[in-house]
């Protein structure tokens, strides 16, 4: 019998392996991952968008985070992504995780930044 709970968790921590190759924060703490589902058989299925809709990488993300699941997890069956647009990615799903280690590249919290950019924007 598969343990769903299990599984997912080790697909969280093989998500935490694959990064997007234009940013240095994995894609589950970049706040791309919105679903894990695990069936009763053991198919992963993610749900996951990309920072924007025309983004050349977006094939290749797809492939390296197939394969980092695969590999890290090898009693999933079957592992598939699938990308949708909506909700619409924002800075403001990046992790607590995600933030610190953006404040530890960059020097400030970029996350608070792009809110506060965005108000004086009225946006």
């Amino acid at each position: 019998m598969i343990n769903k709970e299990q599984l997912r968790s080790k697909v969280i921590a093989a998500l935490r392996e694959a990064y997007d190759p234009e940013i240095p924060v994995n894609v589950y703490d970049l706040g791309l991952v919105y679903g894990i589902d695990v069936d009763d058989e053991g198919n992963v299925e993610i749900s996951m968008t990309l920072t924007a809709v025309g983004c050349p990488m977006a094939g290749l993300i797809i492939y390296r985070i197939e394969e980092e699941v695969r590999s890290k997890v090898p009693e999933a069956k079957s592992v598939k992504v699938k990308l949708v647009w909506e909700p619409v990615w924002s800075p403001e799903r990046i992790t607590p995780e995600g933030r610190e280690m953006l404040k530890k590249l960059y020097g400030y919290d970029v996350v608070e930044e792009w809110i506060k950019r965005y108000k004086e924007l009225g946006i």
